[in-house]
């Protein structure tokens, strides 16, 4: 049992952390939130500063337990979850050597095509035959050849920054990295180090570096983290970490997690093929399975999860939340010479909603895709761009808005598609209904049009832009015993749900027959 009656659950976007305080018995006590800037640099280059990470985190903690007047001595655990799939070079202290290459960077791409091809190729996949049989074999997912991930990331690190990997101690991915700051341990739960593509996962219990797929990936196993079960505890705050964060040094700290493992725990999604949907900066598609099984065309795969002797489904989006963004800032409210100077308001968001609410479903025949960083799932493609198509004279601004609310949705339906397809033998009638978390649930208007487009109930979960931090929260109560897996779907309220409309949905049905067509007709134009 813990020495306190509180955790805490961190939620490290790309966007910056947001932080739940919680009892330990999974009651939310306060939260809070903060921002840290993005850097996008020349030929896919996507970075951010680990110490503003850091500083975020630490701003948050101490203003939670400050407005919540939480006694500091009675918070029992931690937990760090983040965006994952990205780099962090560290020396022997956890001091970073350089920006973090998050999961939107693809500089590594080039490398990472030449680690995964030669020899015999399959066919509209690209993979060297014989390596494409060991990675599924094994770990039960692939490189990316995208290089958005650990692998390609570090051989970008390798090849065009040989002095930081060589002055690296260790390569870590985000949620190692943050647990490192709070314990002074390199380590990577079982869940967050399979992104490397170097470990053999038949056994999810069970989880070890293979020194035949380290060989493949061109990864130095003497630089990555010591491997631990997930939920367990690996440590106490340093004294260092303990006084940034205003908590004391007999905190524990729980392995730290992925966004997309917080998120359905958060969401209460934890039994087997129970789905959620996370819409953020980016969206994914998950629900946890009791194999390991892998779908190389549509880059889908099930790796090891949080869950004991379970796995879940990876899938990942790159642009989801983030083309609302950018359609507030690049094109309502663009910070140019047709602007007047002023930021967006800060209801643009609502505004925006009621804006698109005029337009009738199907936007009048206007299309958006939402690619404009290439896409993941159900497609491997960082080339690849979006933008509206079927406007006409007649398009309104209105419409060009849902377009974009409703192009967000379809890619999602791709990507549910995907998802049911690796599940079809155990769910044949594929998801009934999902559970929606992130950002986007805020809005009734995105949470009935993804209703409508995805043909499935969409329930709402409660404090859906918290589910990750709930998540995290929910991990450190579970690492030091005072919850255990059964109780996390009791713990995570529905707010509402929502009904496909049946009127809507030959026009939502042709609207996605245009979609896919169109990245088959657009992608080759961007190679």
């Amino acid at each position: 049992m813990s020495e306190g009656r509180y955790v805490v659950g961190v939620d490290l976007g790309t966007g910056g952390p947001k932080v739940a305080l919680m009892t330990v018995g999974g009651e939310l006590v306060g939260h809070e939130r903060a921002k840290v800037g993005l850097i996008l640099l020349p030929g896919g280059g996507a970075e951010q500063d680990p110490q503003e990470w850091w500083d975020a985190i630490v701003g948050c903690v101490r203003l939670a337990v400050e407005r919540t007047g939480v006694d500091p001595g009675e918070v029992a655990a931690i937990c760090m979850s983040s965006q994952w799939g990205g780099l962090v070079p560290v020396d022997a202290g956890g001091r970073h050597l350089h920006n973090a290459l998050i999961w939107m960077d693809a500089r590594g791409e080039a490398y990472s095509r030449a680690l995964t091809s030669g020899g015999i190729t399959v066919p509209g996949a690209g993979y060297n035959v014989r390596a494409l049989r060991e990675w599924i074999t094994k770990s039960g997912g692939v490189p990316s050849r995208s290089g958005k991930d650990p692998v390609g990331q570090a051989q970008w690190l390798r090849h065009r920054r040989p002095e930081v990997y060589a002055a690296s101690a260790y390569l870590l991915d985000v949620p190692e990295y943050l647990t490192m700051r709070l314990t002074g341990r390199a380590v990577a739960g079982f869940d967050t180090a399979v992104l490397r593509w170097c470990t053999d996962n038949r056994d999810p219990a069970n989880v070890r570096y293979d020194a035949d797929l380290a060989r493949r990936v061109g990864l130095d196993v003497g630089k990555l983290p010591e491997l631990v079960p997930p939920a367990s505890v690996v440590g106490t705050l340093t004294a260092e970490a303990a006084a940034e964060l205003g908590l004391g040094e007999h905190v524990r700290v729980v392995a730290g997690t992925g966004d997309t493992t917080a998120a359905a725990i958060g969401a209460g999604t934890v039994e087997d093929y129970a789905a959620h949907l996370y819409i953020g900066t980016s969206a994914w598609l998950s629900c946890h399975v009791p194999f390991k099984r892998t779908d190389v065309i549509r880059n889908v795969a099930s790796l090891p999860a949080a869950v004991p002797e379970r796995y879940w489904v990876a899938t990942i989006q790159d642009v989801a939340g983030k083309a609302i963004d950018w359609l507030i800032e690049n094109v309502v409210y663009p910070d140019d010479a047709m602007g007047d100077g002023r930021p967006p308001p800060a209801d643009a968001l609502e505004r925006l909603n009621a804006l698109a609410v005029t337009s009738p479903p199907g936007a009048n025949g206007v299309v958006f895709a939402p690619w404009l960083n290439g896409e993941r799932t159900p497609v491997d493609d960082a080339h690849v761009r979006g933008g509206w198509f079927g406007v006409s004279l007649d398009t309104s601004r209105a419409d060009l808005v849902r377009a974009a609310f409703e192009g967000i949705a379809l890619n999602a339906r791709w990507m549910k598609e995907a998802v049911e397809k690796l599940v079809h033998a155990e769910l044949p009638g594929g998801f009934r209904a999902v559970t929606y978390v992130g950002g986007g649930a805020q809005s009734d208007l995105w949470c009935q049009t993804l209703a409508d487009v995805l043909g499935c109930t969409v329930r709402r979960a409660e404090d859906p832009v918290l589910a990750n931090a709930r998540g995290a929260a929910f991990l450190a109560a579970i690492g030091i015993g005072e919850l255990a897996w059964a109780d996390v779907p009791g713990l995570v309220r529905i707010t509402r749900e929502y009904e496909p409309d049946p009127t809507s949905a030959a026009l939502h049905d042709k609207s996605y027959r245009t979609f896919t067509r169109m990245y088959r007709k657009v992608r080759g134009l961007y190679r």
